[in-house]
């Protein structure tokens, strides 16, 4: 389906539902992972990891872990030691607070910023192929631990930027986060059930996509499909709504990585 049929799709459905009540939005025990929403071979694709696509950007991330590089010979695994240990819970927190650049990083962030200080390597470009994989397979060592983003204070008016986002309405078609995500959830749009939108199994596979990508990357998905200008990657709004997201899905248990249609 194209974007333009999408969103005219969404809007349909949005009209036909505007004389009845707005549903209340997810709270704790009525939050579902976008898994519950899909059918059961792709529920079974990223169940079985022999079976996941995404399992192939993992094995990239491994040996790009114990890759050394740089001037100094320098690899993740030379200041971090063995992933499974030292990353475990690590994505379940971010995007956190970088004291030295006093900003909010996600995680493939943070690892551009180690790539620099630390191995004096030029940053990845959004959505390298390379830092994907790394990114995910640092983030699958939290699979099945708890969303737990960061709590420092220095987050909070970032954080509620990014809930004003995600309840704004955008774009020519109007619509905002909220409307699909808490409004319509479990709805249909175009004959696939509308997911509640939590934000635990990236980067994820989408066979849409026939490829992994990153959260900003459906994010900007979204907002070209409502038919408003994406923000830019990595830039405070991004990030912004990246905080939100990771604060409703609090408690949450990390997927990735995850596959979606």
């Amino acid at each position: 389906m194209s974007r333009r049929a999408l969103a005219t799709a969404l809007l349909a459905v949005l009209l036909g539902c505007a004389a009845a009540p707005p549903s209340p939005s997810p709270v704790l025990d009525a939050r579902r992972s976008s898994f519950d929403f899909m059918g059961p071979d792709v529920q079974a694709m990223q169940r079985d990891d022999n079976a996941n696509p995404a399992m192939l950007w993992v094995q990239d991330g491994q040996a790009l872990w114990r890759k050394a590089e740089g001037p100094q010979s320098r690899s993740c695994a030379s200041c971090h030691g063995e992933a499974a240990t030292s990353m475990a819970g690590v994505a379940a927190r971010y995007p956190a607070w970088d004291a030295t650049s006093a900003s909010a990083v996600n995680l493939g962030m943070r690892i551009n910023l180690c790539r620099q200080r630390h191995q004096q390597l030029p940053a990845w470009g959004a959505e390298h192929a390379q830092l994907l994989g790394l990114e995910t397979y640092v983030a699958m060592q939290s699979r099945g631990l708890p969303m737990a983003p960061d709590a420092d204070p220095r987050l909070a008016p970032l954080r509620e930027r990014g809930a004003q986002l995600f309840a704004q309405r955008l774009g020519q078609l109007d619509l905002s986060c909220a409307q699909c995500h808490d409004q319509l959830a479990g709805g249909k749009l175009a004959g696939s059930t509308i997911p509640q939108g939590h934000a635990t199994g990236y980067p994820v596979y989408r066979l849409e996509w026939q490829g992994l990508g990153s959260l900003q990357r459906r994010l900007r998905g979204c907002l070209t499909g409502v038919r408003a200008e994406p923000f830019a990657a990595n830039s405070p709004d991004m990030v912004a709504l990246e905080l939100h997201l990771a604060a409703r899905a609090m408690g949450m248990a990390v997927e990735t990585p995850a596959v979606r249609p």
